[in-house]
C-alpha cells in the first residue's frame, strides 16, 4: 500500500482565490520543483526556508512563486515536502501540477500525505483520524476536542492502558514456558484489581462519546408542535434570515428543513418540521409522520404552542411527548397575544413565551438551549471520544476484559487467560494503529480531503 514515489496536490481549497498552495512529498519532492524553478537552487538551501522565483515551463513563465522546503525528517510527513504558494488561479494551479506531474510526480490519493506521515511514525492512527475532524470543525467545542486528541491526549490514556496490560500479558506467557512446573507468575489478585480498574477507566471513555459525539457533529433540535404556531417563523428568527416560507395557511412546511447556529461554541442543528396533526392530504400526512420519525433521534424537542391553544391541550400534548423519553422545552409562541389569565394558566408547565416574529425572547431561548442539553460547563481539555470506530473497538476491548475476570473467576489454564488478555490489546492496538489492515487504512483515509 504505501509506496515511496512523489506525490502533488493542491492543498488550499478548490476555486479562484488570492493564492494556492500546491504541496509535494516524497524522495524526489525537492529535485523535481528544482528541475522547473528559477531562482536558487533549492538543492542546497536549508530546511524550514522559503524562496521567491519563477515556475518555468521551458520557455514560458507559468507564475511567480514562493517555494517552502521541509526536508526529511522534518516535516508533515517525514519525507521531503515541497510547498509551493502560486496565485489562486485555477489555471495557473492546474499548470503547474500538471507540468510537476509530467516530470515526475504523481497525483496524491485522499488523506495520501496524512496516511505517509501515520505510516512513517509522525503520530498514530486516532491523532490522524483528529486531523480530519480538526479540518471539519466549526465551533470551539469541535475544535477543541479535536486539537485535544491530535495532540496525543486519547493516545496517551490508550497507551497508559496497554502498557499495563502488557505487562501481565508477558507475565502469563512466562507462565507458559514453565507449564510442567506449575509456576504463577502473574499474581491473579492484582490482574483482577487492574482489569477492574481498566473496565472502569474504559466505561468513562465509552460514556463520553455521547457528549463528543454532540461537540463534534452537533446538537440536533427538532422543533415541532401544531400547524401555523410559528415553527417556521422561530427557525428564522434563530438563524436571523428568511430559511423557512411563512404563511397563515396552516401546512406550509410538509418536510424537514435543517439549518445550524453556534451558540457560544456549540453548534446546534435545528430542523423544523410539519405540523403534528391528522390530515387527508397524501403529502403533508408523510411530513407529519416524517416529523415523529425526527423527533425520536432529536437530542432534545422545542414543542411549541401559541396563544389559540388552551392549557389543557398542551399538558395532552406535552404527555404524548414525554412517552418518548427525549428531553424538551415546552415553549407558548404568540405571547403578546395572551391576556393575562392565559399567561397564569401556561405558566404552570413550566414554559418559556416568547414571540418569534417579533423577535422577543429568542436570546432567553438560546440560554434555555445551552442548559438544557448540559455542554455549557463541559471540559474539552479532558478526553472525549467522538469517533464512532474508536468506541466499538473500546466496547470490544470491554467485551474482552470482562472475559478476562471470569476466567480468573473461573480458573482457567494460562493459554486461555493470555488469549484473552491479547484479544483485548488487539482492539486498543485498532484505535492508536498499533493494529492495522489495508482495507482499515484504506477506509479511514479516503475520507480525507485530497492534499492533506
Amino acid at each position: 500500500m504505501y509506496t515511496t514515489d512523489t506525490i502533488i496536490a493542491l492543498s488550499t481549497p478548490p476555486g479562484s482565490g488570492a493564492i494556492g498552495v500546491v504541496r509535494l512529498s516524497g524522495t524526489e519532492a525537492i529535485s523535481l520543483v528544482n528541475e522547473v524553478f528559477t531562482g536558487k537552487d533549492l538543492s542546497v538551501q536549508q530546511s524550514h526556508t522559503l524562496h521567491f522565483g519563477l515556475i518555468k515551463d521551458g520557455g514560458v513563465v507559468i507564475d511567480e512563486v514562493v517555494v517552502g522546503l521541509y526536508i526529511a525528517p522534518k516535516s508533515y510527513t517525514k519525507e521531503n515536502v515541497v510547498e509551493i504558494s502560486c496565485h489562486g488561479s485555477n489555471y495557473i494551479i492546474q499548470q503547474l501540477i500538471n507540468l510537476l506531474i509530467k516530470k515526475g510526480a504523481r497525483a496524491a490519493k485522499p488523506g495520501e500525505f496524512t496516511l505517509r506521515a501515520f505510516l512513517n511514525g509522525a503520530f498514530d492512527l486516532s491523532q490522524a483520524e483528529a486531523v480530519a475532524d480538526l479540518i471539519a470543525s466549526d465551533s470551539r467545542a469541535s475544535h477543541d476536542v479535536a486539537m485535544q486528541q491530535m495532540r496525543g491526549g486519547f493516545s496517551n490514556e490508550l497507551k497508559g492502558l496497554r502498557e499495563q496490560l502488557i505487562h501481565f500479558a508477558s507475565m502469563i506467557e512466562l507462565e507458559l514456558d514453565f507449564a510442567e512446573e506449575d509456576v504463577e507468575f502473574a499474581n491473579r489478585g492484582e490482574l483482577r484489581n487492574l482489569i477492574t480498574r481498566l473496565l472502569s477507566h474504559i466505561s468513562l471513555l465509552i460514556s463520553s462519546f455521547e457528549v463528543g459525539n454532540v461537540l463534534k457533529n452537533g446538537v440536533p433540535i427538532v422543533i415541532a408542535g401544531k400547524p401555523n404556531v410559528g415553527k417556521s417563523t422561530l427557525l428564522n428568527a434563530l438563524l436571523n434570515e428568511e430559511r423557512a416560507i411563512v404563511s397563515d395557511i396552516a401546512g406550509t412546511t410538509r418536510d424537514t428543513i435543517e439549518d445550524e447556529l453556534n451558540i457560544n461554541g456549540i453548534i446546534f442543528r435545528f430542523i423544523d418540521t410539519a405540523g403534528i396533526r391528522e390530515s387527508a392530504d397524501i403529502i403533508e400526512a408523510k411530513g407529519v409522520e416524517r416529523t415523529l420519525e425526527r423527533m425520536k433521534q432529536a437530542k432534545l424537542i422545542i414543542y411549541m404552542a401559541d396563544a389559540a391553544q388552551s392549557p389543557a391541550e398542551l399538558t395532552q400534548q406535552l404527555a404524548d411527548l414525554e412517552k418518548l423519553g427525549i428531553p424538551y422545552l415546552a415553549l407558548v409562541n404568540k405571547a403578546d397575544l395572551l391576556t393575562a389569565g392565559q399567561r397564569q394558566a401556561f405558566a404552570s408547565h413550566d414554559v418559556l413565551f416568547l414571540s418569534a416574529k417579533e423577535k422577543i425572547g429568542v436570546e432567553e431561548l438560546k440560554t434555555s438551549l445551552l442548559e438544557k442539553v448540559n455542554l455549557h460547563h463541559i471540559n474539552t481539555s479532558e478526553t472525549l471520544v467522538s469517533n464512532i470506530r474508536h468506541v466499538e473497538a473500546l466496547k470490544n476491548t470491554e467485551t474482552a476484559l470482562h472475559k478476562v475476570l471470569d476466567n480468573i473467576d473461573n480458573p482457567v489454564t494460562s493459554d486461555f487467560l493470555a488469549m484473552d488478555i491479547k484479544q483485548a490489546l488487539h482492539y486498543l492496538g485498532e484505535i492508536t494503529g498499533t493494529v492495522t489492515t489495508d482495507d482499515l487504512l484504506e477506509n479511514i483515509f479516503s475520507k480525507f480531503c485530497i492534499g492533506k
